[in-house]
């Protein structure tokens, strides 16, 4: 692609989760804290240390910066591991117990297209590790995990170039995790008919004139 506008590889996870959130943070470049964020950063100290070394004979490198000009990608892995022939295997750290959730996965996809692309070799899986359990939860980076990745890159990168706040989730789950619930507010963003009603109403004629009275 040429000249493609970038694309944060956090991004990705944010509008699979919601698209409403992504807009928030990559847009207007909002994010408040809540416990769940507050535990994360608490679960990514050491990663977050850029330490690197090898660790049982396994080449580790910590907050890799990463980037990929074909896609339009830019980023940060938690962890790579590089296997004797230089093989990344991409690890990113969540806070939360060990449970499948396609929206990390799909951090994880990007930064697998990123390491093919800076490498050279076939990314084929990664991991997520869960802090709170303390175990991963390997991930292979198959055909259909690219294939919808490649449409989150697209749909990110229409949100992004036409500049507008998609309307909130329908699924209030995800509300209620979300750190930014109360700057979105999709309990009102939710009642805009109504709110449209009520604007007609008191801009309408008849109200004017009784104003006028």
């Amino acid at each position: 692609m040429n000249n493609p506008t970038p694309i944060m590889l956090s991004a990705l996870q944010h509008y699979s989760y919601c698209p409403r959130q992504c807009a928030l943070i990559h847009l207007g470049q909002t994010f408040t804290d809540n416990v769940h964020t507050v535990r994360g950063h608490l679960a990514h100290e050491r990663v977050d240390s850029g330490e690197s070394g090898l660790e049982y004979g396994i080449r580790v490198e910590r907050s890799l910066p990463l980037f990929s000009t074909q896609y339009g990608l830019t980023g940060r892995a938690d962890v790579v591991e590089f296997d004797a022939e230089g093989t990344p295997y991409p690890i990113e750290y969540k806070q939360g117990k060990r449970q499948q959730k396609i929206h990390d996965e799909a951090q994880l996809v990007g930064q697998a297209l990123c390491l093919e692309e800076m490498t050279g070799k076939t990314v084929s899986k990664g991991a997520i590790f869960h802090h709170k359990s303390r175990r991963r939860r390997e991930v292979l980076i198959d055909a259909a995990a690219r294939d919808y990745v490649m449409l989150l890159i697209a749909r990110v990168r229409e949100l992004l170039d036409g500049g507008r706040l998609p309307p909130p989730t329908d699924d209030d789950s995800l509300c209620r995790a979300c750190s930014l619930r109360e700057t979105c507010q999709p309990e009102l963003a939710g009642q805009a008919g109504r709110i449209r009603q009520l604007r007609s109403y008191l801009f309408s004629p008849d109200m004017m004139r009784d104003d006028q009275l």
